[in-house]
Parts: structure tokens; sequence; C-alpha cells
């Protein structure tokens, strides 16, 4: 056998071809189940696509490179799990394009943050992060209270997560910006189809107190959305769904 792998190596041409072959082999074994995600991520009853606004607020903690200090997974261990509460589950992020696991946390982690604080709470830690968290390193963002979310396109966004499989339907991108200004206003005459296409545990108020559809609404609507969807009374930690389930 020795002898044989020694060919190898002294022939750079075999070993190419070799290298090569091996290569492709570990590639198909990775990439061919990603085409068969149906198969590999347990749906969980409660999780839908971003509504428009929460969307934008995605975007937002994209562009601020949120996800280089906040986490958004809780692994199954009792530490983890008694601080942030349930671990968090495969098809909670199966909308998210890319994924906001992370891999570092200097704050805290934001997987179940949704409804854990007031709107107030988040208007005052994003403007002055340091006058609720005395300890806190973060930066304010302040610039957000007064800056105009990008809503007008966010239906062109939709489009392209509903090509990577983000099942938006065409009366959703249709109404993609007058269902955003809805759920920052909480206006009665479109909250009915905007319940009507998301649900109705769907968050709509004005977030961050200001009239206008800020960033910091977009944002905050994001926030108050982690974690909320899956309901996880139907999941035990042991990581098996309750009996009758």
């Amino acid at each position: 056998m020795l002898n044989k792998h020694s060919v190898l190596e002294k022939n750079s041409i075999l070993m190419l071809i070799f290298t090569v072959i091996t290569i492709s082999i570990g590639g198909i074994i990775e990439i061919v189940p990603l085409f068969r995600m149906e198969t590999t991520i347990e749906p969980v009853k409660g999780v839908r696509p971003y509504t428009p606004l929460e969307l934008a607020g995605y975007n937002i903690y994209l562009r601020e490179g949120c996800y280089n200090c906040h986490s958004q997974q809780i692994r199954p261990l009792r530490d983890e799990v008694e601080r942030y509460g349930h671990y968090s589950l495969a098809a909670e992020s199966m909308y998210d394009h890319p994924f906001q696991w992370g891999s570092k946390r200097t704050g805290p982690d934001l997987a179940r943050v949704g409804g854990k604080y007031s709107d107030l709470w988040h208007v005052q830690h994003m403007v002055r992060p340091q006058d609720v968290v005395p300890e806190s390193i973060m930066p304010g963002y302040a610039h957000m209270a007064n800056r105009g979310a990008d809503i007008q396109n966010i239906g062109k966004d939709m489009e392209a997560l509903r090509m990577v499989g983000v099942p938006y339907t065409d009366e959703q991108i249709a109404n993609a910006y007058r269902d955003a200004i809805t759920q920052a206003t909480n206006d009665g005459e479109g909250l009915d189809g905007l319940i009507e296409r998301y649900g109705d545990k769907v968050n709509a108020r004005d977030f961050d107190g200001n009239s206008n559809t800020t960033e910091l609404d977009a944002l905050i609507a994001y926030l108050q959305v982690l974690g909320t969807m899956a309901e996880l009374k139907d999941y035990q930690h042991d990581g098996e769904k309750r009996s009758g389930q």
C-alpha cells in the first residue's frame, strides 16, 4: 500500500487528478443536501418570512455589522438555555440570507430578544447604550432616529429572496411598501391586509415614537420579532417534540 502511495507522490499529474477527484466527492457530499432543504430542516409551526419592515430592519442589522458582536444561536447547553431561553431551532433561521448565527459575543445573544424589552428601552439603547447598560462598550446609533428607512424598493429585496427559496407571494411583494408603512404606524386602514398576509402575531405600532418611518422603526421591528415566531411549547429541551405533536 505504501509503495502505491509513493507513485502518487512522485507523479504530479496523477496527484493532481486524484486531488480533484477527492475534492469533488467531498464537495458533492456537502452541496447535494442543500438542494433537499425540506428534508434537512424540520418545519416549525409559526415561523414565517419577515414582513417588509422587519426585512428592512434585518438589512440595517447587516449593514451595521451587528453580527460581529451579537450572535443569534443559543446552543443546547444548560448555561445557555438558563441565560437566553430555549435553544435555537434550525427552522428559525431558514429564511435568513445570510443567517446571523455569529461566532462572537461581545454583547449578549439576540436570538430571543423579541419582547424582552420595551420599544422605549430599545430606542434609548440605540441612541446611547450606556444610559440603560452602564458597562456597555457599544457605540450609539442616534442617527437612525432621523434617517428614513429604505422601504421604497423593499419589494425588490423580497423578489430576490423568493429566488433563493423564501416563500413570498405576489400579493406580499405588491403590497410591500404599504405594509411597511402600516406596520410602523399601526394604520388601521391597511392593518387587516398586513395581518392577513403575515398573521395576527405581527407587531404593528410606532416603534420609535416618531411619526416618520425611520431606520430605528425598522431595526426595532426586527429585534422585537427575534425568537417570537416559533411555538416553542411544542418542544422539550431534550430536542424531542412533546407527545401528541
